[in-house]
């Protein structure tokens, strides 16, 4: 309960990452194989204790025999010496039993060896076993880890693609190119806002100002045609009377 309480502590954001991690089924596989993996560590070195337990009982029973046949041959070496009477044979029997009783103690550690012995290679091909068994699961779990992580990642895009699609997803590709799209068209009706504003008909006050800064005294195109044009125009038609014009000219001091 401790566990769910922290969690829902967290802002739902992060709550939300944790569940997802805890629940991630690539994440949870590898969990379990680097558990199986240490389960399998210690099955490896349990063996290797059973293994190394046995090994001594065997080397117990091979020098309890050994010992066993020694003092068998002892025993019998001293009989024969009796009966040659290179020693009274009383003595020879009483050696020649207590070399028997070190062969039976020596036959007692074989016994006792071998049990342990018989016993260890039970654990032994038990522990093999385990091994054996440990083994072969972490290997299909492994396997299993390639092709799951496969669908994982496939999964994972999928969904990318279709929530893409979808327009689910506010920070996709798709919904920053309908923004942009919407950027653009807002500059181009800023333009054309422009754009009307220069072009809308010039008032009288600002044909003058403009004719005033562009220096308008300067001749004009076709100007030479033009006079010619006008000069052939007052042969053939009677002056008007201009003699306010003419007035306003002598005043100005213009010829």
């Amino acid at each position: 309960m401790s566990f769910f309480k922290r969690i829902l502590s967290l802002g739902q954001a992060e709550a939300n990452s944790v569940l997802d991690k805890l629940e991630d089924p690539v994440k949870m596989t590898e969990q379990g194989i680097r558990e199986l993996q240490d389960d399998l560590i210690k099955s490896k070195e349990a063996f290797a204790q059973v293994k190394a337990i046995s090994i001594t009982a065997q080397k117990d029973m091979e020098r309890a025999k050994m010992e066993a046949r020694d003092w068998e041959v002892k025993a019998m070496s001293l009989l024969q010496q009796g009966q040659q009477g290179r020693m009274a044979m009383p003595e020879a029997e009483r050696l020649a039993s207590e070399a028997l009783k070190r062969k039976d103690e020596c036959l007692k550690r074989f016994g006792q060896a071998m049990s342990i012995f018989e016993g260890q290679q039970q654990t032994i091909s038990r522990v093999q076993t385990n091994i054996d068994r440990l083994q072969a699961t972490i290997g299909g779990y492994q396997n299993e880890l390639v092709t799951l992580k496969a669908r994982a990642t496939s999964a994972r895009a999928t969904q990318k693609i279709d929530r893409q699609l979808a327009g689910v997803d506010s920070s996709s590709t798709l919904a920053m190119i309908e923004r942009m799209k919407e950027k653009v068209r807002d500059e181009e009706s800023l333009a054309q806002a422009y754009q009307d504003m220069a072009d809308r008909p010039k008032s009288v006050e600002e044909e003058i100002n403009q004719a005033l800064l562009s220096g308008s005294s300067g001749t004009l195109p076709h100007q030479a045609e033009l006079n010619a044009m006008k000069q052939k125009l007052a042969l053939s038609e009677p002056a008007p009377n201009n003699d306010a014009l003419v007035a306003l000219k002598a005043k100005m001091g213009i010829e």
